[in-house]
């Protein structure tokens, strides 16, 4: 039995294994499950406090900008934080009133009430519950960036008009249109003290996080919100005492949800706008604090302090249905629409928070301001807090978005859904920006530009865009214009081709060749499109799709993959060129491995997940022993076409075969001699390869070696190739020969002599030798020049110690194990059988 195939227990004894109660973790299963109490950290405590001092004025700026009952924005910011903070998928974020629920909660208020409009806000939680039940979370993001972006922009426009009315001592028109036209008159009869408070409200909330020195770091803790409500508050009471304030009305007048009244068509398409834009500012904003946490966690402070502890990875779907609570409750108790906020979620990632406690508890002291700070809230001026709404409105419109979608050629996009929301509205707007996306993409996909041009009775045939059956007639007329047997060079500078487009271009080829005509195809950069030697057989062999694999490395210039249907005629476009040596092949060594690794998921994985599972239940049943040098250059999948299970491996400096008797002064190395018994006796393989390599690092340190070299790890190993180089130096043995020459040079040599000797000390193993007594094990001798990409094998005679000179003859393309010994054979043409 292998030893790397673990036996199946016995499942009819169930009763042997420990219970998931018994606190005995079973090997490669996850630790039983235990109810963990809800613990506070330091850091969660003072996170909370810090996202309370920016969520009451935030809240209470949301509601003057909806025209909302002050207090409903206190009790949604409550409801938010506990309910959502409680049963949420993404623990650190921080759940509100909307930002981005202003304009529509604004107009939804003037049509059908305060009331009504809480219970379109049940209605939409309700929704959202059902969303995040059927796990629509990700289908959400799905939606084009472009118009995810420009709605909350255009939804930031809008709210920044309105607020700018209130920070003049006016008040919002109904619509961000009617805003931006009434913008004049209300500037010409601002009044002074709003003014004053908003403008410094603005200037503290820019200045107060860079002010410079220790004293503004230290100041610079204070959250930004906080600092300039309170400073422009007492401002206002010493300067201005007659401003318009807040005025939060009794508790007991509170009002509560009655049952909608209106058109059932309106109502509907309100409860599906509020929904709509609830979860995407959520699942949003979810997703940039899990990037938030997952880079805090990947850092160190910069007073060396340890970093947080990892925080759990987003589940959307979970915060899709516990934001749909949040407004149920939010709605049931008067409370305004709730989704997640970016500006506080932010806040309280960076303010250390660890776990979801800062969340509740944040909320649990907005519910205590509400109820014992209503006499110093009444203090602060409705300027101020439009112009923090105000600024919330502008960090809304985000550059950074804006630059992005302009390098994906989006903008056009962007802005129809921008427009479309601050002249129509959110829904509106939306759909807008769909059919705009929808028609951009028919557009990209439509316009493809073929050219045909004559030079010398040369003609060049470019086709530059995606080639779909929408190209094909005019590919198929320009194509039909060309001469019969034609010398042309078809150019395709695209990154998609349909079966339409390809058998167009196929038949037109095959017609042109018949005639003898002579077509060639490239890339854009000129690159000859050419299909690799070994394509044929890629499908027998699809773990090994290794092939110019540097290119893929940033800065270099490579041309666009076709997607076309496989053929000896139109392949795949692949790279013109080859990355100089240490260009980018020597990136950082963590990123080469998660991008090789990431690249096999994605694309070798799926072909081999079959093949790979059927050998994870039968185990392992190599037929070769293959013991080669760890040298990275030396692919031993790539160069005997060999895929999993097929050869046992052993790999190590020099590719040595220790002697079973180098007790003493050698030392002794156990390693090879356990993999080789494991591979003899228990696997049972048919044969054993020792492989040699040009260019051989350990062989060069044999020949550089002196007296006096330090008797390193590294050394004490070399050791044992020793015998290699005292038989390259005898008179007693004739020196390798390579296809027929010598060896170029004295590594080459020492290379060639050091796989003889190693097949002697492999002979000198007890299994070796009893298996090569009963005529069941062959060993082979194999050199691989890297630099020719080229495979010997040594000759049958000289690796059997029969023979008078050690001789390794060259693999011919298509040579087959099996039938002659004669070294010629090698030599010869494909398809040539050849014994070892």
């Amino acid at each position: 039995m292998s030893a790397c195939v673990p036996t199946r227990n016995n499942h009819s004894s169930r009763s042997s294994r420990p219970s998931s109660d018994s606190g005995i973790k079973r090997p490669h299963s996850p630790p039983p499950p235990h109810r963990r109490r809800f613990r506070v950290s330091g850091a969660d405590l003072s996170a909370s406090i810090t996202v309370f001092l920016i969520a009451v004025p935030m809240s209470l700026g949301l509601a003057v900008a909806m025209d909302a009952p002050l207090a409903a924005g206190l009790v949604s910011a409550a409801v938010g934080g506990i309910v959502a903070g409680l049963l949420g998928g993404t623990p650190l974020q921080v759940s509100g009133p909307s930002a981005g629920l202003t304009v529509v909660t604004a107009e939804l208020i003037q049509v059908y009430g305060w009331r009504t409009t809480c219970a379109i806000t049940v209605g939409a939680g309700l929704l959202q519950i059902l969303l995040g039940s059927l796990r629509a979370a990700r289908s959400a993001l799905a939606v084009s960036p472009a118009i995810v972006h420009g709605t909350l922009a255009g939804i930031g426009v809008a709210i920044a008009l309105a607020q700018l009315h209130i920070v003049l001592g006016g008040a919002p028109e109904s619509s961000a249109l009617d805003n931006a036209l009434s913008l004049p008159s209300h500037l010409a009869r601002s009044e002074p003290a709003a003014l004053v408070i908003g403008a410094l409200t603005i200037l503290l909330l820019i200045v107060w996080p860079r002010l410079p020195g220790r004293i503004g770091g230290s100041l610079s803790r204070i959250p930004a919100a906080l600092a300039a409500v309170a400073l422009t508050t007492a401002v206002a009471a010493v300067a201005t005492p007659r401003i318009d304030r807040v005025d939060l009305p009794s508790w007991r007048s509170h009002a509560l949800p009655e049952l909608p009244h209106g058109p059932v068509a309106a109502l509907a398409a309100a409860v599906f706008t509020v929904m709509l834009v609830a979860s995407l500012e959520s699942l949003l904003a979810a997703v940039s604090v899990d990037k938030l946490a997952a880079d805090r966690s990947t850092t160190t402070a910069k007073d060396g302090t340890p970093p947080p502890p990892p925080v759990r990875r987003a589940d959307l779907d979970r915060e899709l249905r516990a934001q749909g609570i949040a407004n149920a409750v939010s709605g049931l108790v008067g409370g305004l629409a709730v989704s997640g906020g970016a500006v506080r979620s932010s806040a309280n990632v960076r303010a250390g928070a660890e776990s979801r406690a800062s969340t509740v508890l944040h909320g649990v002291w907005v519910l205590l301001a509400a109820l014992l700070l209503v006499t110093a809230l009444e203090w602060i001026p409705l300027a101020a807090l439009a112009a923090l709404v105000m600024v919330v409105g502008i960090q809304m419109v985000n550059f950074a978005h804006i630059r992005k979608v302009h390098r994906h050629r989006e903008f056009l996009v962007y802005g129809a859904t921008i427009s479309g929301v601050i002249l129509a509205g959110v829904l509106e707007g939306v759909a807008i920006g769909i059919v705009v996306a929808v028609a951009v993409a028919l557009h990209r996909l439509a316009r493809t530009r073929i050219t045909v041009t004559e030079q010398d009775g040369r003609y060049l045939v470019t086709a530059r865009g995606q080639l779909t059956f929408l190209a094909v007639p005019r590919l198929s007329r320009l194509l039909g214009r060309l001469p019969h047997g034609v010398d042309a060079v078809v150019e395709l500078d695209g990154f998609f081709m349909d079966h339409a487009a390809y058998e167009t271009i196929q038949d037109w080829y095959t017609a042109q060749t018949a005639m003898g005509g002579h077509i060639e195809f490239t890339g854009r950069s000129g690159g000859r499109i050419a299909e690799p030697a070994s394509a044929a057989h890629s499908c027998c062999r699809p773990w090994t799709p290794w092939r110019n694999h540097h290119c893929h490395d940033g800065g270099q210039d490579t041309t666009t993959t076709v997607a076309a249907p496989p053929s000896d005629v139109i392949p795949r476009i692949t790279p013109a060129t080859t990355p100089p040596a240490g260009s980018s092949s020597r990136r950082h060594g963590s990123h080469r491995l998660l991008s090789g690794l990431s690249s096999f998921q994605r694309t070798t994985a799926p072909l081999v997940r079959e093949e790979l599972a059927r050998l994870a239940a039968e185990g392992q049943r190599p037929s070769q022993l293959f013991l080669t040098c760890a040298d990275s250059r030396l692919v031993t999948s790539m160069i005997t076409a060999s895929g999993p299970g097929d050869l046992f491996t052993v790999r190590n400096v020099g590719n040595l075969v220790p002697p079973p008797d180098t007790e003493g002064a050698t030392g002794n190395d156990d390693s090879v001699a356990a993999a080789i018994e494991y591979a003899v006796d228990v696997l049972e393989v048919e044969s054993i390869t020792v492989c040699g390599h040009s260019g051989c690092g350990a062989m060069q340190a044999l020949l550089g070696a002196e007296p006096q070299t330090p008797r390193t790890p590294l050394w004490r190993w070399l050791r044992h190739g020793l015998p290699s180089l005292e038989r390259m130096r005898s008179r007693h043995h004739s020196w390798a020969r390579i296809a027929g020459r010598l060896p170029t040079d004295a590594v080459e040599q020492l290379c060639l002599t050091n796989v003889v000797q190693q097949l002697e000390h492999l002979r000198a193993h007890e299994s070796v030798a009893r298996r090569l007594a009963a005529g069941t094990l062959q060993l082979h001798g194999m050199y691989f020049h890297v630099g020719e990409a080229q495979a010997y094998l040594l000759t049958e005679g000289a690796s059997s110690g029969t023979g008078p000179d050690e001789v390794f003859a060259r693999v011919a393309p298509g040579a087959v194990w099996g039938v002659e010994s004669e070294a010629e054979a090698l030599e010869a043409a494909p398809g040539t059988t050849v014994g070892a």
